[in-house]
């Protein structure tokens, strides 16, 4: 599968293609977004902010998407809160895909050798790991942690979601070990770290890819669900999943309160799994 080929298979795919908009939409918006808007998202309004009567104020010229319960830009709030969700989904997909990558490149091509025992050991890590619900795993851990800054977001998300892509990893890397050209690498006597990283890992690249970008769908799900119940960033930082927790008391006077965070959500976890799918369809020639 060459480049030219996979790029041709993805802009046919009109989901794939569909994912890749959104995505780009969701960058621009967190990247631009503050600067368009313009206003300050921790910022109370009471002059615009709120109505007659004391409830936040519907969209208007001047609050494109209303206020919220303290008379915040609900607009602001939200492309804010696009930044910090992408940036520690990202982090946090990079920290976990290089664990993951490690570990499986190198229980991989242990596996039925020699070396057997660690292969053994570090996919029982991985089976105890995914013995365990994920969310309610980054829950205890995030629970666990005295810090809930931003660090500590990642460090936690990066911990527990290695573990599906070391599998994924490792299954490629025993394809590919007894293959001719790396069978020719190791009589011409290159070491194990030479024939991962230059034989090895170029191939598996791939599979890499699709994985992190639906990893990135997993953390901005995750990094929302520990905003939801207070285990994220703390007030007053913008985050999806606080939004949804601060709109959930008005929900029956004012749905758009839970409506703008929870579409924001669902639309960005759905480009990112939307673009893995496309990917995997795309560098895999076996689909059609």
């Amino acid at each position: 599968m060459t480049p030219r080929a996979a790029l041709a298979r993805f802009r046919h795919n009109h989901a794939a293609f569909l994912g890749a908009a959104l995505v780009l939409l969701l960058v621009l918006l967190a990247v631009a977004g503050p600067w368009l808007i313009g206003l300050d998202p921790n910022k109370s309004d009471f002059t615009h902010g709120r109505s007659g009567i004391g409830l936040p104020a519907p969209p208007s010229a001047y609050h494109l998407l209303g206020t919220d319960t303290l008379y915040r830009d609900v607009a602001s709030r939200l492309v804010h809160g696009a930044r910090i969700s992408l940036l520690i989904a990202l982090l946090a997909t990079f920290v976990a895909t290089g664990i993951g990558a490690v570990v499986g490149l190198v229980a991989g091509y242990c596996a039925n050798t020699r070396a057997w025992l660690l292969d053994t050991l570090l996919m029982r890590i991985v089976d105890a790991g995914l013995s365990f619900p994920y969310l309610l795993l980054v829950m205890a851990l995030s629970a666990a942690l005295d810090r809930t800054d931003a660090t500590a977001i990642v460090v936690v998300l990066g911990i527990t979601g290695w573990l599906g892509t070391s599998r994924v990893v490792r299954a490629k890397t025993i394809q590919l070990r007894d293959l001719d050209f790396v069978v020719a690498s190791r009589a011409l006597g290159q070491g194990s770290l030479r024939i991962l990283l230059r034989h090895i890992l170029p191939n598996v690249a791939g599979p890499i890819i699709v994985t992190s970008t639906s990893s990135v769908a997993s953390m901005i799900l995750a990094e929302s669900v520990l905003g939801y119940l207070s285990l994220g960033l703390q007030p007053p930082t913008a985050s999806w999943g606080r939004m949804l927790r601060d709109g959930q008391t008005f929900l029956t006077a004012d749905p758009r309160l839970v409506a703008v965070p929870g579409i924001a959500i669902l639309t960005a976890v759905l480009a990112f799994n939307l673009l893995g799918e496309g990917l995997r369809d795309a560098l895999d020639p076996r689909t059609t």
